[in-house]
């Protein structure tokens, strides 16, 4: 009896912690899977497109529950049912560089794809059919291609740890926040920012990368008051000049890769201790 009882404790203690480990597994949730955007170089077919949707005359944008047309039908093997991932190239238009030689970098990574939602087929006709929005992450508009709907991997994140303020140098790859989700200036956690190393740098998707900032650096366009790192006058100065690489390194968070393109990663921020802008750099943890 001692002995059963003894079991039935164990037992319960094994499947309490094991629950706990299923409790404390997480993945993206389907927004920031299915609305991250990607920076890609390879070219990508755009015979597929919203042509628009009933109203016309007056509705130029599309969202959840609404209807569009698309120009593909049963003569081109649309079926009911089949769904599309709604894409939109997208630039920045102020034209506005955060840091040196950001815009050469961008150009170089490729074009930056905005996903705009999901949509179902409902009525096919022969050249066209029409289409709800089952799931938007912006809106949909005229022009927009439309891609055949495949799940993309969802990446398991770690556990909620505290970030290492005075991690090493992980000797991997290293590269450059060099855009953000809308082309915004600023990051923090569970937003999407997009990284000038890709597949053929050998990133994979759910690597990890550490987000830091060297001190003293002057590659920001916005002005900085020289050598503040090691001298300011009336607070002291240091014997000599200290670089960024001698000082120890500001660890702003870290983020798990989403999606990549040849030289792009989409990054998913998944801790951050500091405001992240781009030009903060990365390494491959």
């Amino acid at each position: 009896m001692i002995r059963r009882v003894a079991y039935l404790v164990l037992l319960t203690g094994v499947m309490a912690v094991l629950g706990q480990a299923q409790t404390n597994t997480k993945s993206p949730v389907e927004n920031q899977l299915y609305c991250s955007g990607v920076v890609s170089s390879e070219p990508v077919a755009q015979d597929t497109y919203v042509i628009s949707g009933p109203e016309s005359y007056f509705n130029v944008i599309y969202s959840d529950r609404q209807q569009v047309f698309l120009n593909k039908g049963t003569s081109q093997g649309v079926k009911v049912g089949d769904e599309f991932q709604v894409i939109r190239p997208v630039e920045e238009l102020l034209r506005n560089e955060w840091f040196v030689s950001q815009s050469v970098l961008i150009k170089a990574m490729g074009t930056t794809y905005e996903d705009e939602g999901r949509l179902r087929v409902v009525n096919v006709q022969q050249n066209t059919s029409t289409a709800e929005v089952v799931f938007s992450c912006n809106y949909v508009q005229r022009g927009d291609i439309a891609q055949p709907f495949t799940p993309r991997p969802a990446p398991m994140l770690k556990p909620d740890a505290k970030l290492d303020p005075f991690a090493p140098p992980s000797g991997k790859a290293k590269a450059m926040i060099v855009s953000t989700r809308f082309f915004g200036e600023l990051a923090s956690e569970g937003k999407i920012v997009y990284v000038n190393l890709g597949t053929a740098q050998g990133v994979k998707v759910g690597d990890y990368f550490r987000i830091f900032r060297y001190q003293g650096e002057d590659i920001e366009r916005a002005y900085q008051i020289p050598h503040t790192e090691y001298a300011l006058f009336g607070f002291g100065a240091a014997p000599r000049p200290y670089p960024g690489t001698e000082l120890p390194r500001d660890i702003l968070g870290e983020g798990v890769v989403l999606r990549l393109g040849k030289n792009a990663a989409t990054v998913l921020i998944t801790s951050s201790d500091l405001q992240i802008y781009p030009g903060d750099y990365v390494e491959l943890e």
